[in-house]
C-alpha cells in the first residue's frame, strides 16, 4: 500500500546522494553521474518499500526525463552553434576586437568586459577562464595588481557571460527544467544581472585607479592577436551573425529557430569566408573545431564545440532527472518541500529559500549543475501554487546556483578556478563582485516584490494543457 511519505523517509535518498557526491567529486575527483545513479537506486528502493510498484517507479523516471527533453534539444544545438561559430571565425573575430580594448588604466574593468564578451560568445565560463583568464592573470601580475583582484575581475566577467549567454548549458538547464522559454528566461535575468554588472564595473574602476600608472606587458596579448590574424580571416562583417541572432531574439523568435539560423550562417562562414572544406565544416559541427597554432591559449580556446562535446551534459541531465523524477512523482520532494515551506510561507520567502537552497546544494553536492536541477524540481509546484511565473524560479536558480558555485572551494567550479588561475576561493571571494551581488539583488527584489511576475489565468490553463499533452504523448 502506498502511503504519504514522511520527511524522515523522503530525505534518505537525498542524503545518500549528497554523501556519495561529496566522496566521488571531492575525494575521488570523478564526475557527478555515478552519485546520481546511486541516489536514483536508493530513491527507487525507498519508493518500493513505501508501496510503489516497479512499473510506477519506472514511469516516474520517464516523467522526469520527459521534462528534461526541451533542455536536451537546446544543449545539443548549442554544441553545433559553438562548433560552427568557431569554425566560421565568428568567435575569433569577437575575441580579436575585444583584446584591442585593453588599456593600462582600465585593465581590471577591461578584463571584466573582455571575459564577459568571450563568455557570451562561447557560453562557457570555464573555457573563458582557462584561456583569456590565464593570460589576464599573467598581465595583471606583471602590472603589480594582486592576484585575487585580477581573478575576481576574470570570474565576474566570465560568469556574466555564462549566465546570460543563450549558448550556456546552465542557462538552458534552468530554463528547460522550469519549462520557461530560453529568451524569456534571459530577459528576466537582466533585472538582477545588469545592475550587478554595473556595480561590478564601478568597483573595479575604483580599484583599478591604484594601478593605472603601471606599464602593461602586452607581449601575450600581441602574440594572441597575431595568432588569431594568422589562423582566421577576421572581419567585422562576421559580427553580423551574432547580431542577427540577437535581433531574432529581440523579435521573440523561438530559441530553436534562432539557433538554427546562427548554426547555418556559421557553417557557411567556415566554408565561404575561412575557406575550409565542407567535410571540415561538418566535422566542426559533429566533433568540434580542431586547430594547432602552437599557442596553447589559442588552441585551448578554439579546440572545442560540436555535438559530441555536449553529451556529458546531456547524459548528466537525463541521469539527474531520473533521480528527480522518482523524488517528485512518489511524493518525496513534496514531503521535503513541506518542511521548507513551513518557513517560506510567502512568495518572497519562496524565492529567498530557492536562492539559499541553490547555494546549499552547491556546498553539499559540489556541482553547479545539481544546484539547478534539484531545486528546480523541488520548488516548481510551490511557485505554481503561489501564482508565480516560472521565469521567477528559473532566474532564482541561476542567481543562487550558477553564480555561487565559485565560492565553494570543494565545488567543481572552485576546484577548477584554483587549478587554472592559482587563487583559492577564500582569497578571490571578496573580489568576485558579480557573483555575490546578483544573489543579494535577487533576494532584495523578492522581499520588495520588484520584477516578480505572476501567471495570468489564461497562461496557467495553457501551461497545464501543454504539460498534460507532454506527459500523455
Amino acid at each position: 500500500m502506498k502511503k504519504e511519505m514522511k520527511f524522515s523517509i523522503a530525505i534518505i535518498p537525498l542524503v545518500v546522494m549528497i554523501v556519495v557526491m561529496a566522496i566521488t567529486v571531492i575525494k575521488l575527483e570523478q564526475g557527478p553521474h555515478i552519485p546520481l545513479i546511486v541516489g536514483t537506486i536508493v530513491a527507487a528502493l525507498v519508493a518500493w518499500r513505501s508501496g510503489f510498484k516497479w512499473k510506477e517507479i519506472e514511469e516516474a523516471m520517464y516523467k522526469g526525463i520527459r521534462l528534461a527533453l526541451p533542455a536536451v534539444v537546446i544543449i545539443m544545438l548549442i554544441g553545433l552553434t559553438i562548433g560552427a561559430w568557431i569554425g566560421g571565425g565568428i568567435v575569433a573575430t569577437m575575441i580579436y576586437f575585444g583584446l584591442k580594448m585593453i588599456t593600462p588604466s582600465l585593465f581590471l574593468v577591461t578584463m571584466v568586459i573582455i571575459c564577459a564578451v568571450v563568455s557570451l560568445a562561447i557560453g562557457s565560463s570555464w573555457s573563458t577562464m582557462g584561456t583569456i583568464g590565464v593570460a589576464g592573470m599573467g598581465i595583471g601580475l606583471s602590472m603589480g595588481i594582486p592576484a585575487p583582484m585580477v581573478a575576481g575581475a576574470i570570474i565576474s566577467g566570465a560568469y556574466f557571460g555564462d549566465k546570460m549567454s543563450p549558448l550556456s548549458d546552465t542557462t538552458n538547464l534552468a530554463s528547460g527544467l522550469t519549462n520557461t522559454d530560453l529568451f524569456v528566461h534571459i530577459r528576466h535575468m537582466l533585472f538582477t544581472t545588469i545592475p550587478a554588472f554595473v556595480i561590478t564595473l564601478i568597483v573595479f574602476a575604483i580599484l583599478g585607479r591604484n594601478f593605472g600608472e603601471n606599464r602593461i606587458d602586452s607581449t601575450k596579448i600581441d602574440q594572441t592577436v597575431q595568432v588569431l590574424q594568422d589562423s582566421f580571416v577576421l572581419s567585422p562583417f562576421l559580427l553580423i551573425i551574432p547580431v542577427l541572432v540577437i535581433v531574432l531574439v529581440a523579435k521573440k523568435v523561438p530559441a530553436i529557430p534562432a539557433l538554427i539560423v546562427g548554426i547555418t550562417l556559421g557553417f557557411l562562414a567556415q566554408i565561404v569566408v575561412q575557406g575550409d572544406s565542407i567535410s571540415e565544416a561538418v566535422s566542426a559541427l559533429q566533433s568540434g573545431y580542431v586547430i594547432d597554432t602552437g599557442n596553447k591559449m589559442v588552441d585551448d580556446l578554439f579546440n572545442r564545440g560540436g555535438l559530441d562535446s555536449m553529451m556529458y551534459t546531456v547524459s548528466m541531465a537525463i541521469v539527474a532527472m531520473t533521480f528527480g523524477g522518482i523524488l517528485e512523482n512518489t511524493g518525496m520532494l513534496e514531503a521535503i518541500v513541506k518542511q521548507i515551506l513551513k518557513v517560506a510561507k510567502s512568495a518572497k520567502g519562496l524565492v529567498v529559500s530557492t536562492v539559499v537552497s541553490c547555494f546549499a546544494t552547491n556546498a553539499s553536492c559540489s556541482e553547479q549543475y545539481i544546484s539547478i536541477i534539484i531545486p528546480s524540481r523541488m520548488y516548481a509546484k510551490a511557485y505554481r501554487e503561489k501564482g508565480l511565473h516560472s521565469k521567477n524560479l528559473s532566474r532564482a536558480l541561476e542567481d543562487g546556483g550558477t553564480l555561487t558555485s565559485v565560492f565553494i572551494p570543494w565545488n567543481t567550479c572552485g576546484v577548477f578556478i584554483f587549478g587554472t588561475l592559482g587563487v583559492h576561493a577564500f582569497e578571490y571571494a571578496p573580489y568576485a563582485v558579480l557573483n555575490f551581488t546578483v544573489p543579494l539583488i535577487s533576494i532584495i527584489f523578492a522581499i520588495t516584490g520588484l520584477t516578480m511576475t505572476k501567471w495570468t489565468e489564461s497562461e496557467i490553463i495553457a501551461l497545464q494543457k501543454e504539460e498534460e499533452a507532454k506527459l500523455n504523448g
